[in-house]
């Protein structure tokens, strides 16, 4: 063996055991922390604390020097904190499934990989098991830089007692998958309509004609498209290992840069993280100026509006619902105060959540 090679291994062996050792070593801190909580009487208090593991991720990404992207060096100290966590309890998170989907994705991303995984069937099931305290987290998918707002989610937000305590956004890269390589002999396509609504200009280009059935995830037309020669589905990597499905055509979506924004569900809500955003769901009133009125607070305070979306109310009369995002924490001093002006100016305003902005 090259003589320089062989040290270069050595030296990798060494750095590794020093990898080791310090890992263990924020291990046992990982426990102290939690054994100083149960002796302060914090029993019971949430392990997850967003707000702590978003200022780690954001310090270790300024002080990296490379060569690691700013990704890696996210997904390794995620999955650090997430072992870190489970020596003291696995986290339950509730995401649309089977497994395979994109929120599983989204999921394991956010939380890491030493996390209990509940794959449930619908984002109405997400909500329900996280209320009903069956898993301490949810994922549920809330817009798509290509297809809009997941609407059922937004719906679901206006009633539910949860807060949305984290967000996660994932490059989204849709893939036809079948059982054999090529394109002919599909009849039928399988997949979430939001999938399918994203790859209509490729789908009209190259399956003229052939069926497009929506289901209700992509894994969901994996494992349909596993069980018909005839069928392709239109879903992610994950899906594609977990059914043994061969990728036909890979990144098939019609925008590049396709994009899906999850939000995380909890009972408890996160601290100030020093990069916060807060999402309201705020009700008009039905008159001219409604909506000046409700944002000027924001304009006149300098709080930045990250995103403004309209839904009908449930009333039927003409009524709207706005959900804002915007910039800041729900404790900082003139987020607080623009909160309280506009409410004086809606029907009703719902703080829906204050969270670490997505890294």
């Amino acid at each position: 063996m090259n003589t320089e090679l062989a040290q270069l291994r050595d030296r990798i062996d060494a750095v590794d055991d020093r990898l080791l050792a310090l890992l263990n070593e924020r291990a046992r801190l990982a426990q102290a922390v939690g054994h100083l909580k149960l002796a302060n009487g914090e029993e019971g208090g949430p392990i997850y604390r967003p707000e702590r593991e978003a200022q780690v991720v954001r310090r270790m990404q300024e002080a990296n020097g490379g060569p690691l992207p700013a990704e890696a060096v996210e997904r390794l100290f995620k999955d650090v904190m997430s072992a870190c966590r489970a020596l003291e309890q696995p986290l339950a998170v509730a995401y649309l499934g089977p497994a395979g989907t994109f929120s599983e994705a989204a999921a394991f991303r956010h939380f890491g990989q030493s996390t209990q995984g509940l794959p449930v069937d619908s984002i109405d099931e997400v909500f329900k098991v996280v209320e009903a305290g069956q898993a301490e987290y949810g994922v549920v998918p809330a817009e798509n830089t290509t297809e809009g707002a997941i609407g059922r989610t937004l719906d679901l937000l206006l009633s539910t007692p949860l807060t949305v305590c984290g967000e996660v956004t994932l490059r989204v890269r849709q893939n036809l998958l079948r059982q054999s390589a090529g394109l002919d002999g599909i009849r039928v396509i399988y997949s979430h309509a939001q999938s399918l609504g994203q790859c209509a200009g490729w789908l009209n280009a190259h399956l003229p004609g052939v069926e497009r059935v929506a289901v209700a995830s992509n894994a969901e037309a994996a494992r349909l498209a596993a069980g018909n020669p005839d069928a392709a589905a239109i879903a992610g990597e994950r899906a594609a290992e977990q059914y043994g499905l061969a990728v036909v055509a890979p990144g098939i979506e019609d925008a590049a840069g396709n994009t899906t924004r999850f939000l995380v569900l909890g009972k408890d809500a996160a601290a100030p993280s020093g990069r916060d955003k807060t999402s309201l769901a705020v009700y008009a009133r039905n008159k001219p100026g409604a909506l000046l009125e409700l944002i000027a607070p924001f304009a006149r305070l300098g709080v930045g509006l990250c995103k403004l979306e309209s839904r009908p109310a449930r009333s039927g009369n003409w009524e709207y619902v706005f959900f804002i995002d915007l910039e800041g924490h729900r404790q900082d001093a003139r987020v607080a105060e623009a909160i309280q002006e506009a409410a004086g100016h809606a029907l009703s305003l719902k703080i829906l959540g204050s969270y670490p902005v997505a890294t």
